[in-house]
């Protein structure tokens, strides 16, 4: 019997998975798959281990639990001054991702279209397309990686369904500004489009710049489902807890297809995150502060290198442009730069559905200072 035909043919291993093989193989300093090489502050540690002790190993409630989600309502208030129902609105998921698909799954359907802006993380295309949905993938301006919403008006159409978006942005790192919020409000307000927000990395914002949610545009947020990762917040990846927030109507289907994806979420983590944001504060209100250090002793530990690195407003990663070491495509120089000099990054290119004309790769600076240093001493070398 021969296989069925694939759903996603033109799919294949995720690039992420693909770079840290090679860097296991080679033994390279790893800056390309989006984790930590730190662990999760030590009172996160120990609230876990006191919830499994205090026996919370069987199945948590289906939307999450309620003290966490009741946690993460007050936190939206207090950022954004958004009025959030901890019961209705909040569900906690196993990661940023599953809440991803599941948004998607619950609403678009064979036929409709979803607006993706490129470069997009790899995930939003294939949960598309499993749905039966039509991706629609529109540039971001080249030159800064901003938002062209005259673009985004023209990809507009009577089948578009849903609008994703991501700030902040992986992998460019820039953020969303009010102004871009009113914008999209203005291009949707007589459509019954729904938004996805992707908002995993909505701690890490840089240079004073004031939080920025689509929580907190009033019109925006009746229609739009955003996500957030406290893999990401935390320095946990491995724990796969993240967060989807909606209205109540939109809550109510996203949870039916919730519940069939993965039924609840890691019980003992949900407590323990639960203490986090209610006894440490200070861990999600110094992550600005935390990883700005670590951008700008990344930016410079490169001065001297023949890299060109783009402006990071947030989130945890550095695009740098090596046109002037080598004309080589982006995943050839990847591969090269892991087997010959020993440090892995991730090439652009999987982000974008058409071809790039920059030469641009990703770092991840979410890393100690000494893989940070071993890393910049291979690079200085190129």
């Amino acid at each position: 019997m021969r296989p069925p035909a694939s759903k996603l043919p033109s799919v294949g291993t995720t690039i992420f998975t693909e770079m840290t093989l090679l860097a296991q193989q080679c033994g390279a300093v790893n800056l390309g798959q989006g984790f930590p090489d730190y662990d999760p502050p030590a009172a996160l540690r120990e609230a876990l281990a006191k919830a499994v002790t205090d026996g919370l190993n069987q199945y948590a409630p289906m939307p999450g639990l309620l003290g966490l989600r009741e946690q993460v309502a007050r936190l939206a208030q207090e950022r954004h001054g958004a009025t959030v129902d901890p019961g209705s609105e909040v569900t906690v998921t196993s990661g940023g991702t599953e809440a991803l698909f599941a948004a998607i799954a619950a609403f678009v359907r064979p036929g409709d279209e979803v607006i993706l802006l490129d470069p997009c993380y790899d995930s939003y295309d294939p949960a598309v397309r499993l749905q039966g949905g039509v991706p629609v993938h529109v540039p971001l301006r080249p030159a800064e990686f901003a938002v062209d919403w005259d673009a985004v008006r023209a990809a507009l159409s009577p089948r578009t369904r849903m609008l994703v978006v991501n700030t902040p942005h992986n992998p460019a790192g820039t953020v969303l500004a009010p102004s871009d919020l009113e914008a999209l409000a203005a291009l949707l307000r007589d459509t019954e489009v729904l938004v996805l927000s992707d908002e995993v990395y909505e701690h890490l914002v840089f240079d004073g710049l004031p939080p920025c949610s689509v929580l907190g545009h009033a019109e925006l947020r009746e229609r739009a489902l955003v996500v957030g990762s406290f893999g990401k917040t935390y320095h946990c990846t491995g724990w796969k807890v993240g967060t989807a927030i909606a209205p109540e109507r939109l809550s109510a289907e996203f949870r039916k297809v919730h519940q069939f994806l993965t039924f609840c979420t890691f019980h003992a983590a949900q407590a323990a995150f639960a203490h986090m944001l209610e006894f440490h504060p200070e861990h999600h209100e110094g992550l600005p502060a935390f990883y700005q250090a670590k951008r700008d002793r990344f930016r410079q530990l490169l001065e001297g290198s023949r890299f060109r690195l783009l402006p990071v407003a947030g989130a945890y990663f550095q695009l740098a442009d090596y046109s002037a070491i080598s004309a080589e495509g982006d995943r050839a120089f990847c591969e090269r730069l892991c087997q010959e000099a020993g440090v892995a990054a991730i090439p652009l290119s999987p982000f974008c559905e058409q071809a790039l004309e920059a030469r641009l790769v990703r770092f991840c600076f979410a890393k100690s200072d000494a893989t940070l240093e071993a890393a910049a001493v291979r690079l200085r070398g190129l």
